[in-house]
């Protein structure tokens, strides 16, 4: 006897098998989907109830501090003011003692010629009385007339008996009635209301960032502000828990403040700011989240030729890193001054399709280092300063293939401007082994502008906006940062927005005017 019953059965309970599976498969497979959406949705939930939590345990100690920090302040306004109290006693107890001393002096001269006055008086009383007894009418002629002359001289009878000095204080007419209904009507100075950001008026231009603000009523006795800033990546409110501490600037005047000469290698910038009076700091305003764009790279080091030597933000030739490779590559006998290759000479040409990798070095002639961030849509903008002493560098943009021989500028996927201060100076801007003279001042840093989409790359003189010229083209492949340099070295500046001044070129002619010495080239 078979088990399993005839094949066709067994052939239809396979399949109704793979068919319940395949029910089963898509259900969990939709449950899966839905359970991944809630498992997210709680993540995010989590996420926002543990900066929650932060921030109330921030604020709790905060609340602690504050209160020791107003009590001590409460206790110095209190002595400070006990101290004014002091003074003011000492000041006016000296006034009182010196009007003693005055009148003392005054009412004791007073006294002394009383009692001179008396004095004589009293003797002369005396030399009348026994006058009055004397017989010799000769002698009482003679005294009665001394005593007439005496009497007439006598500095008693010239006396005023009326004191020159009141025993009446004058200077202790002190009423304190309405300074103590004052103190007693002391009140706590307001906390100032919390600002209010005003986010239509804030403005991120020029690597610039311009905070508004206003109060919410008008309180004159606002001293001034403090805004605070920090550098995010994180969209939205401010997280409690962040990599960097807020910068403060204090005593700000205006309700408005323009921090410059930023460095936008965050995403965003949180803001918030407080107002204070005499006494006290009011609460922050609500923090708003501003978005700061620009485009951020390094020199790539793992693509530069051996003879640089590179870190982040600058790149200086090294003639002996190389270690003679140069001499190895066939068809460069060719040297130059001290014993380096003269960077005129060309090397092989371009290679389409040549992909390199992060590890093939440029060899050979091409003394190139590469950005480490390609720009694949959107507008950007970088900047790059020379050293003095130079001899020769081209800053531009290249297609990932350009190969590890390959110059700027000599291929049809590479665009720049080229200085050389070798034996003959010249300023040109190069692309598929054509050059283009410019009739103008090398500028002390060059900008670069790439518009990917408008297929634009654009150079400029980076203290003046002066354009230097334009090339035109449709990019195929995301372009990537490129520089060479030969015997001197350059800076590099990212982290920078593009400028206004060259926005307005671009929607107000194309991005062709803002120079009279603007150049143009078509890229076929």
């Amino acid at each position: 006897m078979r088990i399993g019953g005839p094949p066709a059965v067994r052939r239809l309970g396979r399949h109704l098998g793979h068919g319940e599976r395949r029910l089963v498969g898509g259900a969990m497979d939709s449950q899966r989907e839905e359970l991944q959406r809630i498992i997210s949705t709680l993540a995010n939930k989590d996420d926002e109830i543990q900066n929650f939590i932060e921030t109330l345990n921030h604020t709790l100690k905060n609340v602690q501090v504050n209160t020791a920090k107003v009590l001590l302040d409460l206790e110095q306004e209190f002595g400070a003011l006990q101290s004014t109290l002091d003074e003011m006693k000492d000041s006016m107890t000296n006034k009182i003692k010196q009007e003693q001393a005055y009148k003392s002096q005054e009412l004791q001269n007073q006294l002394t010629i009383c009692s001179n006055a008396l004095e004589g008086s009293e003797e002369l009383l005396e030399y009348a009385n026994r006058t009055l007894s004397t017989k010799d009418t000769e002698a009482f002629t003679k005294a009665a007339k001394q005593i007439k002359d005496r009497v007439t001289m006598a500095p008693a009878f010239r006396l005023s008996l009326k004191p020159k000095i009141s025993d009446n204080m004058t200077h202790l007419m002190v009423d304190f009635s309405q300074e103590k209904q004052m103190l007693k009507s002391l009140k706590f100075l307001p906390v100032p209301r919390a600002p209010e950001i005003d986010l239509a008026d804030c403005l991120v231009a020029d690597n610039c960032v311009t905070v508004a603000w206003s109060m919410p009523e008008d309180d004159k006795k606002i001293d001034h502000y403090i805004l605070e800033y920090r550098k995010t990546n994180y969209e939205g409110p401010p997280r409690v828990k962040e990599e960097r501490s807020w910068d403060i600037i204090d005593n700000i005047k205006t309700a408005e403040y323009t921090l410059s000469g930023l460095k936008f290698e965050s995403k965003y910038m949180n803001f918030r700011v407080r107002a204070c009076n005499k006494a006290v700091a009011g609460d922050y305003s609500e923090p708003i989240t501003l978005e700061t764009k620009g485009f951020n790279f390094n020199f790539d080091a793992t693509t530069s030729h051996q003879n640089l030597k590179v870190d982040d933000f600058n790149v200086e030739w090294d003639s002996s890193g190389g270690k003679g490779q140069e001499s190895k590559i066939k068809g460069k006998e060719n040297k130059g001054r001290s014993g380096t290759p003269s960077p005129k000479r060309t090397s092989m040409s371009c290679r389409p399709g040549s992909g390199r990798s992060n590890r093939d070095r440029f060899s050979g002639e091409s003394y190139t280092v590469l950005g480490d961030a390609v720009v694949e849509s959107g507008q950007h903008y970088w900047e790059v300063k020379p050293q003095k002493d130079c001899k020769s560098y081209s800053i531009g943009v290249s297609y990932r293939n350009l190969g590890k021989f390959d110059q700027l500028g000599k291929t049809v996927t590479s665009w720049c401007v080229h200085v050389n201060n070798w034996l003959q100076a010249s300023f040109a801007a190069k692309h598929n082994n054509k050059a283009k003279a410019m009739d103008v001042q090398v500028p002390d840093k060059i900008g670069v502008y790439c518009d990917y989409d408008g297929g634009q790359i654009s150079f400029y003189n980076a203290d003046t906006k002066q354009l230097l010229h334009t090339f035109k083209t449709k990019f195929t492949q995301p372009v990537i940062p490129a520089f060479m340099v030969w015997c001197g070295g350059l800076s590099l500046y990212t982290g920078l927005q593009v400028p206004s001044i060259i926005k307005s070129f671009q929607k107000g002619d194309g991005g062709l005017s803002g120079s009279a010495n603007s150049l143009i080239t078509l890229a076929q």
